[in-house]
């Protein structure tokens, strides 16, 4: 859209009892949202928007209301919101579509934004060699395990994934440092698709390490970061990719 910047943020982790104040945490993301709206033209929420999210048939998980109602004023006003899965809140069904009007993109995508292409994904399994990690996404994924999990009542099922996140690296408070370009997933993960077609741009998140990267060639990857301790985002402005810190 002419004039209109393009902004990226990943991993709010609503929810998550962890780090901040998760309540605080919700009211600087929906003041964010709500700052950059003016001058937005689509804004990309790159995974781990909620630390989990279990959709049953009838019912969906309790909270959220003030991040809901401005993610469905903003769309009702016409601005494009897209949303990406994350292995934190995989499980999103038809609810934010239907009742918020955002986009639900379940695979990485390539857009082109003001020429330039841009391979947006949240990142949890790309490049990776751990055959473990991928076999537990595999099970994540799985639809049959899916619906016998939506057999427990949600008072269950919904207390199992709070638990089960805050046994994780995340909910330990446990980061890993940058750890090169040779060993890192999403950096494998870019240069494969790199062999394969053009790229200017990779914006991921997942990784809870704010990072923008140019590769030897001039690519760039950007890795957004989280907003548990230091709250993150990108903006596009048609001509530079920055990454920028929520003050």
């Amino acid at each position: 859209m002419t004039g209109k910047k393009t902004y990226f943020a990943s991993d709010f982790h609503l929810g998550l009892k962890a780090g901040t104040d998760p309540a605080a945490r919700e009211k600087k993301v929906v003041a964010w949202l709500n700052g950059v709206a003016p001058d937005a033209g689509e804004i990309y929420l790159l995974g781990d928007v909620f630390d989990f999210w279990w959709e049953y048939k009838k019912v969906v998980p309790k909270g959220f209301t003030r991040f809901l109602g401005t993610i469905s004023a903003l769309t009702d006003a016409g601005l494009s919101v897209y949303m990406f899965p994350g292995n934190h809140d995989m499980w999103i069904g038809q609810y934010l579509e239907d009742e918020c009007g955002v986009e639900i993109f379940r695979e990485p995508v390539v857009r082109n934004l003001n020429g330039k292409k841009f391979y947006l994904a949240h990142g949890e399994g790309l490049g990776s060699e751990d055959a473990g990690y991928r076999v537990l996404l595999w099970l994540f994924r799985n639809r049959t395990i899916q619906r016998f999990y939506s057999m427990l009542h949600p008072a269950f099922g919904v207390a199992v994934g709070h638990r089960w996140s805050m046994n994780s690296r995340l909910g330990k408070g446990i980061s890993l440092p940058f750890m090169g370009e040779e060993k890192e997933d999403l950096f494998r993960h870019s240069k494969s698709l790199l062999e394969k077609e053009d790229i200017d741009y990779f914006v991921y998140g997942h990784r809870h390490l704010p990072l923008r990267y140019c590769l030897p060639g001039g690519q760039v990857i950007v890795i957004l970061g989280d907003w548990i301790e230091s709250p993150g985002y990108a903006v596009w402005d048609g001509i530079d990719l920055r990454l920028e810190e929520y003050r």
